[in-house]
Parts: structure tokens; sequence; C-alpha cells
């Protein structure tokens, strides 16, 4: 029966030679400039491929994910209500609230929530 120490350097082993066969194998030899360059129905393109990303779309995205990641940190205040010391549960979810309302207030202070110029 094998050790562990050898059956893990067995493992190494052949975990090395499989990734430096993939990365022979790999390879791309020739690099054509027509291949790597966007396809438009077989014609040059008229612009460039890459379009302008709103960033006030992604600063919305990024502002609603983190809301919704505290309410998804809120809710299990309900499920440990009855577990719980009121008071701490009451203190808890209040400081949630607050840091959730401060946050909230700070994005609409700052502008970030006006679609519109």
């Amino acid at each position: 029966m094998l050790s562990t120490f050898s059956m893990a350097s067995i493992i190494i082993t052949l975990s090395i030679i499989v990734m430096t066969l993939a990365s022979i194998l790999s390879k791309k030899s020739i690099i054509d400039r027509e291949k790597s360059s966007p396809f438009e129905c077989g014609f040059d393109p008229k612009s460039s491929s890459r379009l302008p990303f709103s960033l006030r779309f992604f600063l919305i995205a990024v502002i609603f994910l983190i809301f919704d990641v505290e309410i998804a940190l809120l809710l299990p205040l309900i499920l440990i209500l009855p577990y719980s010391n009121l008071s701490t549960w009451f203190t808890v979810g209040l400081f949630f609230l607050i840091i959730l309302l401060v946050g909230l207030y700070h994005e609409w202070n700052q502008g970030a929530l006006e679609w519109a110029e």
C-alpha cells in the first residue's frame, strides 16, 4: 500500500505532465490578422467593434447589488426572532437599517440616483 506522501507526489507529477502537454498542444503557431479582426458579413468593419458602456448603468447596478445583499442579510433576522434576546435583535436590526439608510442618503446626496442630467 502506498503512503500518502508517495500518492501525493504521483498525483502532482501527473498533473504537471498533463498541464505541460496541454500548454504545448494548445499553442497557435500562426497568428492571422484577418482571423483576429471583427467580422461583419465579409466586409471590413465600418466602426469600432467596441460599444461605449454607460458608467451610470454600471453604478446603478452596483448600488442595486449592494442593497440587495444587505436585504438578504436582513431577512434572517425574522427567522431568529424567537431564539434571540429581543433587545439584541432590535439593536442589530436597527443598526443594519441605519447603515442601509445612511448609504442610500449618501448615494442620493452625491447624485448617483439621478439617471438623467
